[in-house]
């Protein structure tokens, strides 16, 4: 059954989950979607993995296999530097 269903809801409340649902990058139907399957305790819909792959064209080729760990500590400090507010200081990449 494919039936529309209209929803009305305070204006502000609207404009929050609509900003909400851009700021997940996913439409307003769907992010009421998802809130209403998780409060009836539906399972979720894992991403697709492809959607990972062939996002960047610019850059170094990088070997994700072999560099991961470099990688992932790599973006765990920027995140840590971000979130005490110091700023990000180039390192130099390490020879292989």
């Amino acid at each position: 059954m494919n039936a529309r269903t209209q929803i009305t809801m305070e204006p502000e409340l609207q404009r929050r989950a609509q900003a909400k649902a851009a700021e997940l990058g996913i439409s307003f139907a769907e992010y009421i979607r998802r809130l209403v399957a998780g409060d009836l305790g539906e399972p979720t819909t894992k991403p697709d993995i492809a959607s990972l792959f062939n996002l960047i064209d610019e850059g170094p080729p990088t070997n994700i296999a072999r560099d991961k760990d470099a990688m992932l500590a790599e973006a765990v400090w920027k995140e840590h530097l971000r979130k005490i507010g110091r700023p990000q200081r180039r390192r130099a990449k390490s020879r292989r």
